[in-house]
């Protein structure tokens, strides 16, 4: 965190194919060490084969599995007289999307498939249809805040 001022949102171009700004942070979030052609190619082909079994628009099965990966509260530690308390919150619209593109990532590489285009297709498949371990997290993130709403009045 800054001493001087808050650190303004860098704006991000659409991906060139999809001309889409979360597909653009997927891929994003999907690159590592700088390498973004390699990242481009898991995110296309990943779609390439959600196009081949779903017979839709790849981008259209991409926005429904993030949207049902997206968590509404989660919580937070929020420190009381010497206690830690788990205090259940609202997560902001733009954390909750980068939520659900980490979570689907995540959980993508550590899936069995031989390549990560297979993987994250799986994944994204998965999210779509409302399984696999993506919505296992929504749902535990969920039933851990369901547990501790007792301490929602921490809530700063």
């Amino acid at each position: 965190m800054p001493r001087k001022g808050r650190v303004e949102k860098r704006e991000i171009l659409p991906d060139p194919k999809y001309n889409d700004l979360i597909v653009a942070k997927f891929i994003n979030k999907i690159m590592k060490s700088g390498k973004k052609s390699i990242a481009e190619k898991i995110c296309y082909g990943a779609f390439e084969i959600l196009h081949k079994k779903l017979n839709d628009d790849p981008v259209k099965i991409f926005k429904k599995a993030v949207e049902n990966a997206k968590p509404l509260i989660e919580v937070k530690s929020r420190r009381v007289g010497g206690a830690t308390y788990q205090v259940p919150t609202e997560v902001p619209p733009d954390r909750r999307l980068s939520l659900a593109l980490s979570w689907i990532i995540q959980f993508a590489r550590q899936r069995g498939e031989k390549t990560m285009i297979e993987k994250l297709a799986g994944e994204l498949l998965d999210a779509y249809n409302n399984k696999g371990n993506t919505i296992k997290k929504r749902d535990d993130t969920h039933k851990m805040a369901e547990a501790n709403k007792a301490f929602a009045h921490f809530r700063w």
